[in-house]
């Protein structure tokens, strides 16, 4: 899209405003005695030395160095000049002393620095733009590569179906006749998740019905209806690269189209038969308790259809079981105490304290509430494990913890939405064995096996092995076989069977062999682990049944890339469900948690590293510059992207808030208190929010439960042996 290879770099500096040609060059050139208000320069450094103190002696000193330098080396030492006028904060260098020594100095100075701080501009920019072209080269190659990787064995990925649909379509002549060809079975389109459709599969869909809107199926008789389903509070998949404005413009476009279509000259023509633009809203909720609405109108108006990029005010939002009762809790943050010593014990030490105390009371609290049963008003049946949803922003270490913890309370739970299967430590054990297996010298991954479950090791006997050998760790070990007879023992017979077996024989005779490795990670990780191992055995037997099953060839295609598993959450189990907000969108549960609630969007998921940027035509990923390398047009495209992340922010917490259908939980941990004493929670945190939505209309809680609307949940209080 972008031409030639070595055309990008100078797009790349059109787009950025920067001078044509060599930046090097340029900025020589300005910083030549013809180029640069050398008379400035010098009144500067003059000031200085007049002002006498030391660090004005300093600066003076500094101009004259800079001065004696050819115009290159000047364009080299461009940043220890700017020092001169501005400090490392970017503010003026202006004392009283120099003020009084010159009266003019802090214009002088002010000019100084819009002029250096044009130079430094370009030659910042010129290397930036350098390495985003350097960017774009690779992805360029990368992309080539990759699609002669497709053609080679006639593949096509989804994007391939989606713009070959486009070109198709739009050619003239063939595109023409495939319409013709499609319009004669096509009578009725239907749009669902209108919101999150992007703007190449609205032009598919605007090829498919142009006929819709010619008048031609009026005089023919034909009843011919696009039905669009949006909802674009829902909108929450920007992330995928969807725009939810473009439901707007779709909208907009038919609706136009269809008034043109209504309308003729003639009283008896047939454009006059068009079908009416109906633009239809549903309010009734089927699912939600009125209580929870109430509460999900109140955030909408707490912080303004505006922040949701909503055009106008959704309509109330109306129970179609209005007599259902419900209820919403916001519960306080979940503090913990300061207490160093104890906040780098045990093996999840990397974890913080706070989550790892947070996830312990969530789990006792959600084992009391499966405990004492209440009765479901939407069910009409006792409270089950099944009926609680958990819903986080993200899937990271608190979402582990929840599900571990809930484990170890006895407590049934389905385990994360989606595993990737390469983080969880009982899959690293268990590859730390294949590794040593297909290579016994290497001594990191039998440091690995050694004090992991499987072979019960702690740092201290480790030491004791490694600590001044000569020789490789295996090896030393082998030497020393008497002193640890029990660990050589068993790796040993792991490599006495290496050659013969399958991967997936390999890992059943360390979990269920003499090993006991099953019964060693359950008891050390916990039944967490339980999903992560019966995964990696399914990777196994998948590898099996399409290559040769030998454990390097497992390990180096285990190793290629990342795999993700996801199960189906709307699968009926009696479990509680631990997921993602966008992994719950559709689906729906009695009570839901929210259990991060106090989370800062602003650090949620990692930072992207890319900013798409129109050039020329076509959007390309241009390098995210840094705060400090932000220029003309990247901040204002990335202060757009950031407004664009906070309303689906808010957009996700409606999707959370609409999941329930009894009882709503808003929780979290709170953060590490600020130094001024104030809240330490962020402003933009669904907790915060929520608190000033359900502040005019809640009742104070008691105990752990800050703020209460509804009636008990629609909960009867009445356990399952009543």
């Amino acid at each position: 899209a972008l031409g030639p290879a070595d055309g990008i770099e100078a797009k790349v500096r059109d787009l950025m405003g920067l001078p044509k040609g060599s930046a090097e060059d340029y900025i020589a050139a300005q910083c030549g005695d013809e180029g640069f208000d050398c008379d400035l320069l010098r009144a500067v450094a003059d000031a200085n030395r007049r002002w006498g103190a030391q660090s004005g002696i300093g600066h003076a000193e500094v101009i004259e160095e800079w001065l004696a330098l050819t115009p290159i080396e000047r364009g080299a030492a461009l940043s220890r000049l700017r020092k001169v006028v501005l400090t490392d904060k970017g503010t003026p260098r202006v004392s009283a002393g120099q003020t009084k020594a010159e009266p003019h100095y802090e214009s002088h100075a002010g000019r100084l620095a819009v002029l250096i701080g044009d130079l430094l501009r370009i030659q910042n920019g010129a290397s930036l733009a350098a390495d985003m072209a350097a960017g774009l080269r690779a992805g360029q190659a990368f992309a080539i590569a990759y699609t002669k990787a497709k053609r080679a064995p006639g593949a096509a990925d989804f994007n391939d179906l989606i713009e070959w649909s486009r070109q198709l379509l739009r050619q003239p002549g063939m595109g023409d006749w495939v319409r013709y060809k499609l319009d004669r079975q096509v009578d009725h389109v239907l749009v669902d998740e209108a919101q999150d459709t992007n703007a190449a599969q609205w032009e598919i869909i605007e090829y498919l019905v142009d006929e819709f809107f010619s008048g031609s199926s009026e005089s023919e008789g034909r009843a011919r209806t696009l039905f669009m389903v949006g909802d674009f509070k829902q909108a929450i998949y920007g992330f995928q690269g969807t725009d939810p404005r473009r439901f707007q413009i779709a909208r907009d476009l038919f609706k136009e189209r269809a008034a043109s279509l209504s309308i003729g000259d003639d009283l008896f023509s047939y454009q006059r038969a068009g079908r009416e633009f109906r633009d239809l809203s549903i309010a009734a909720s089927f699912r939600s308790a009125q209580p929870v609405l109430d509460v999900v109108d109140a955030v909408i108006g707490t912080v303004g259809h505006q922040a949701m990029a909503l055009s106008e005010p959704p309509p109330q939002h109306r129970a179609h079981h209005a007599d259902r009762p419900g209820s919403v809790e916001l519960w306080h943050p979940f503090a913990v105490e300061e207490s160093p010593d104890e906040s780098d014990e045990g093996e999840e030490r990397w974890i913080s304290i706070r989550d790892r105390r947070y996830a312990e009371e969530l789990a006792e609290r959600i084992e009391r509430m499966v405990a004492e049963a209440p009765v479901l008003a939407s069910t009409e049946r006792p409270l089950t494990p099944g009926d609680i949803l958990i819903l986080v922003r993200s899937r990271g270490e608190l979402a582990s913890l929840i599900v571990a913890r809930l484990f170890s309370a006895g407590v049934p739970v389905a385990g994360l939405d989606r595993l990737h299967l390469h983080e969880p430590l009982a899959v690293q054990d268990l590859l730390a064995a294949v590794k040593f297996a297909v290579q016994p010298n290497d001594d990191l991954s039998l440091a690995c096996l050694l004090v992991s479950p499987l072979i019960g090791w702690d740092q201290e006997q480790l030491r004791a092995l490694a600590y001044g050998r000569k020789v490789s760790l295996w090896r030393e070990l082998r030497q020393r076989a008497s002193e640890f007879r029990e660990a050589h023992d068993m790796l040993a017979e792991l490599l006495r069977i290496a050659d013969f077996v399958t991967p997936s024989s390999f890992f059943e005779t360390i979990l269920s062999g003499n090993m006991q490795g099953r019964r060693k990670l359950y008891s050390r990780l916990g039944m967490a682990s339980r999903d992560a191992i019966d995964e990696l055995m399914n990777s196994a037997l998948e590898f099996e049944r399409n290559e040769i099953a030998s454990l390097d060839r497992f390990l180096a295609w285990f190793s290629r890339g990342t795999v993700d598993v996801q199960r189906d959450p709307g699968q009926p189990a009696n479990e509680v469900r631990v997921m993602t907000v966008h992994g719950a969108k559709g689906l729906e549960a009695p009570v839901v948690i929210l259990a991060d609630a106090t989370a800062d969007p602003a650090r949620l998921g990692r930072r992207p590293l890319s900013v798409d940027v129109e050039i020329e035509g076509p959007t390309v990923p241009l390098l995210r510059p840094k705060k400090e390398e932000r220029c003309p047009p990247f901040e204002e495209i990335i202060a757009a992207g950031e407004k664009r992340d906070l309303e689906e922010h808010l957009r996700l917490l409606y999707v959370a808030l609409t999941r329930a259908a009894d009882r709503l939980i808003v929780s979290g941990v709170m953060p590490k208190a600020r130094k001024d004493g104030a809240d330490p929670r962020p402003a933009n945190s669904w907790h915060v929010i929520v608190e000033q939505a359900m502040s005019p209309i809640a009742a104070p809680g008691e105990e752990h439960v800050a703020q209460r609307y509804g009636a008990d949940g629609g909960l009867a209080r009445r356990s399952r042996d009543k």
